[in-house]
């Protein structure tokens, strides 16, 4: 239901097919593959685990997803060094990290985020963003959180 009603708010915003996407932290590609196969231009995924990077690899060359890159990849190391810029950048975070602000501060800061941009974290209800300055929305489904920014 959360991915869901996400890809419903992005949707009405976005036209997918003119969206350079940034993934981070994606997992075993969820996200990924969703904005992929709604026609992204690009989607760069960032996961740190072998075994999940492994398994996004393999989807992609078996459903032949060309504009789909996945990157074995620290987040954290990744954001200071690309200078490549997104219309849209996803970020879920292990629950459990202490870096949610940090993260928040690392994308903003830069010139990743094309200027008129959307940041989505996904995050606890312990996290609140409403105090940032780029902070648009807050969107809670059940326990999952999704906070929205935007430097337009």
């Amino acid at each position: 239901m959360a991915k869901e009603s996400l890809f419903n708010i992005l949707e009405n915003t976005l036209d997918f097919e003119e969206v350079e996407a940034l993934d981070l932290f994606t997992g075993t590609g969820n996200i990924a593959f969703e904005l992929a196969s709604r026609g992204c231009t690009s989607v760069l995924a960032i996961e740190q685990d072998k075994a999940c990077v492994q398994f996004v690899k393999n989807t992609v060359t078996q459903l032949k997803m060309d504009n789909l890159t996945v990157l074995r990849m620290d987040v954290f190391k990744f954001l200071p060094g690309t200078r490549q810029q997104f219309d849209l950048i996803f970020a879920d975070p292990p629950y459990d990290s202490n870096h949610y602000e940090l993260l928040a501060d690392l994308i903003l800061n830069s010139e990743l985020l094309k200027p008129e941009g959307i940041l989505v974290i996904e995050h606890p209800t312990t996290v609140d963003y409403s105090g940032n300055t780029a902070f648009t929305e807050l969107r809670k489904y059940g326990r999952v959180h999704f906070s929205f920014f935007s430097k337009a």
